[in-house]
């Protein structure tokens, strides 16, 4: 839902950020390799117990999220390094939620199981419409120019990052904030499927 809206924002400043590595002769596929590896010690953070490190590391982890489409941006996009972008994008959205299992099972196990199987339904309905998109060739860019078609919705990953934000600076309230955003992104995957409906028929 407020993905536009942050995008307006940040990207003038991603661009700037992405011109200087590609200059620097960075490529967008080390970024993204980089950003995932960042995530994965985020997680690793929260399972120990260490959860402002974690929060850093995650947020370090989304800027090189968002600087590896500015670097795509000025060296040229690439199907490969789309299909990594999205698939080590969901790869870290699972990676966190399953550090605060690991830190405290009996009290988060539930609740982060809720949360990965919202976001495993969530993440289906939004695959599944972008390649019904791709082959009918839909119109429109709902998030800007993507690898894949992006229906906007509910749950997106400015509202996904803010969970995450508070997760780490909360953990105690871990199943109350899982179980909330467990609702908001079950209602994005049905707002997907009622939209695939009317479009796909």
């Amino acid at each position: 839902m407020l993905d536009g809206w942050a995008r307006k924002r940040i990207d003038p400043v991603l661009d700037a950020g992405g011109v200087l590595l590609a200059r620097a002769g960075v490529s967008a596929d080390a970024v993204t390799f980089v950003a995932f590896g960042v995530g994965l010690l985020a997680a690793a953070a929260i399972a120990k117990g260490w959860f402002l490190t974690g929060l850093a590391l995650l947020l370090a982890s989304r800027l090189g999220d968002g600087l590896d489409g500015a670097v795509a941006r000025v060296n040229g996009r690439t199907d490969r390094g789309g299909y990594l972008d999205i698939v080590l994008d969901f790869a870290f959205y699972g990676a966190i939620p399953l550090g605060f299992v690991l830190a405290d099972p009996a009290a988060n196990a539930v609740a982060g199981a809720v949360l990965l199987l919202s976001f495993y339904v969530n993440g289906s309905t939004f695959l599944a419409y972008a390649v019904m998109a791709e082959r009918r060739k839909l119109p429109g860019k709902p998030r800007g120019e993507k690898s894949l078609f992006f229906t906007a919705g509910l749950a997106e990953a400015t509202e996904t990052l803010a969970a995450f934000t508070a997760f780490c600076l909360f953990p105690g309230w871990f199943p109350a904030i899982a179980y909330a955003f467990a609702a908001l992104s079950f209602y994005t995957a049905l707002s997907r499927i009622v939209l695939a409906a009317r479009t796909f028929r």
